[in-house]
């Protein structure tokens, strides 16, 4: 994806830009495709356009050192965060909407987490520390399937819907 600019420094993300990355990740098998802004996986802090679809699954895990925090600001569309005890028992839904002008959620080091999308052309923007390592970045609930096994989309719809205090569908896996 050709990213405008204005100067050779200045990097523009226009409404053209992330329509590309919605139609991208509406096509992708995943269902969710992201944008860097950070030039390199090693830089300190990671910057990101997530878009998500509903249907996407992304697996409750925690990011497990002190620097494990992570910011998401709701672009367009709507998402959920849900917050999970250590069997996977909900303990918070945070939900963030652009049409209702919801801002942003931090999430803190250690928190198990997932986000799950609730309207088509879903749109957030992520900020991390880095640098990112995609074996250590994060630490998947052993409760829950991996992406790609064939329970995962049952999930998926429970997340649509899951508030505090319910727990995951099924036997831990």
């Amino acid at each position: 994806m050709k990213i405008p600019t204005v100067s050779p420094d200045v990097k523009l993300y226009n409404a053209a830009t992330l329509d590309t990355l919605s139609v991208e990740a509406a096509h992708s098998a995943r269902l969710r495709k992201n944008l860097n802004v950070h030039p390199v996986l090693a830089d300190p802090i990671q910057r990101l356009f997530n878009a998500m679809e509903p249907g996407t699954y992304t697996r409750p895990h925690r990011h497990a050192r002190n620097s494990g925090w992570e910011l998401m600001l709701v672009m367009r569309g709507e998402f959920a965060v849900l917050f999970f005890d250590e069997e996977g028992l909900v303990v918070n839904r945070i939900p963030l909407s652009a049409p209702r002008g919801d801002g942003a959620v931090e999430i803190p080091a250690y928190a198990w987490h997932c986000v799950v999308s609730l309207a088509p052309g879903t749109l957030m923007f992520e900020i991390k520390p880095g640098p990112y390592s995609p074996v250590g970045d994060k630490d998947f609930a052993a409760w829950t399937p991996a992406e790609g096994d064939s329970c995962a989309s049952a999930w998926v719809r429970w997340f649509e819907t899951a508030q505090p205090g319910e727990r995951p569908p099924g036997p831990p896996v």
